[in-house]
């Protein structure tokens, strides 16, 4: 049974209610995505995941190895190798030869998607119309990585597949309440400053890739404008990372004080040279819809908090702080260091990624603060977004 209730809220459309009291730690609610899929460019740069859940595919040797270009990188404590658990697990589909976690996920996915989505011995032909739509998304939007037209691929295969259509319809729907009079600036954040163009272009190739009639319903020009808009809006970002997994279990051992500083000097090691040619780009990285935690506004001042614990898609929301019943939950769209940026530089960033301006208590306590934006930022960037100040 769920302790909360989506509501509508004055001034700010639906929101998450809570219906208890929750304590700090407390888990709220956990929940599969209503879609999910890996980066483009993340699959494409060789980064191992479940195709239907995103847990990793290696084991942590070869995953630092990977990430370092460097197969003469030693690891200790590899008892407690996180994926030791289900590397026997891994398996594939017959035809296409995607890989999965386990049988588990193969099944879930030919249930849901996969029966029409296989694409068998085409998977590598660079002629099929929807690699052409892969690459022609690629082209237009280079890591870092905020989606995947190959989201909305899923999409498409799982209406086709479903017998309940309209139901399906319905729910996703339910993403759409921010979608009113705020395309362009979805698609200018998603696309870049020629997005006019390079929609048109990944709108013929979409249109080439799903020409049968019962996709007519969403290969109109407004359908797949929505789509990229549900895309843009409401798709939540699933890391998942066999090191980071490692690292956690190997830090809680109850190590000598010795060894324990050892081990941390080794893990400070393997983070540099990881970061020496993998950059930032540690993580297996994709994007997911939950029909549940799309309903969750945005404050400066969470209560809450959105977690995947469990190195696949499967997200958990905690409370972070108590909350009482009828108290709104609330999570950040933000990291912690943008959080402690200036009022008006967590608006700018709202508006450029959200599409909204943030009247958390944080935000109308510091109203009369000037209308600067932090040191790390050049003066002068919010000028196209300051006469969005009405939108909620």
């Amino acid at each position: 049974m769920n302790h909360f209730e989506i509501r509508e809220i004055a001034g700010k459309g639906r929101a998450m209610v809570a219906t208890k009291d929750f304590i700090a730690g407390e888990i709220i609610f956990e929940e599969e995505p209503f879609v999910s899929h890996q980066f483009s460019w993340n699959a494409a740069y060789g980064y191992a995941a479940c195709d239907h859940c995103m847990r990793p595919l290696e084991t942590v040797l070869a995953n630092v190895r990977r990430l370092a270009n460097n197969q003469t990188v030693s690891m200790p404590l590899l008892q407690h190798d996180p994926t030791a658990a289900w590397f026997q697990q891994f398996t594939q589909c017959a035809r296409c030869k995607v890989r999965y976690c386990s049988e588990d996920c193969l099944m879930e996915a030919q249930k849901r998607y996969h029966r029409v989505a296989c694409l068998g011995a085409f998977r590598a032909d660079d002629t099929h119309p929807i690699n052409i739509l892969n690459e022609t998304w690629k082209k237009m939007h280079y890591p870092p990585e905020t989606g995947t037209i190959m989201l909305l691929v899923r999409l498409l295969a799982m209406y086709q597949q479903t017998s309940k259509k309209q139901e399906f319809l319905e729910q996703l729907q339910s993403f759409q309440a921010l979608i009113v009079n705020r395309e362009q600036k979805i698609y200018h954040k998603m696309l870049g400053e020629n997005f006019e163009q390079q929609m048109e272009q990944l709108y013929g190739a979409f249109c080439n890739a799903f020409k049968g009639e019962e996709f007519s319903v969403f290969t109109t020009p407004d359908a797949f404008k929505t789509l990229m808009g549900i895309m843009g809006t409401n798709s939540q970002g699933i890391a998942t990372s066999v090191l980071s997994q490692w690292v956690s279990k190997v830090s809680e051992l109850p190590l000598p004080d010795a060894d324990k500083a050892q081990l941390d000097n080794t893990i400070d090691e393997l983070y540099a040279k990881v970061g020496e040619f993998a950059g930032e780009f540690l993580n297996n990285e994709g994007s997911g819809l939950y029909i549940l935690q799309s309903k969750i506004n945005h404050s400066c001042v969470p209560n809450a908090q959105s977690t995947f614990p469990y190195s696949n898609d499967i997200v958990v929301l905690k409370a972070i702080t108590p909350i009482q019943a009828g108290e709104e939950i609330c999570i950040s769209y933000l990291d912690e260091c943008l959080l402690e940026r200036s009022r008006h530089s967590r608006h700018k960033i709202l508006r450029e990624n959200y599409i909204f301006v943030c009247e958390c208590p944080k935000c109308r306590a510091q109203i009369s603060e000037p209308d600067v934006t932090s040191e790390e930022e050049s003066d002068g960037e919010m000028d196209d977004y300051e006469d969005d100040e009405g939108m909620d």
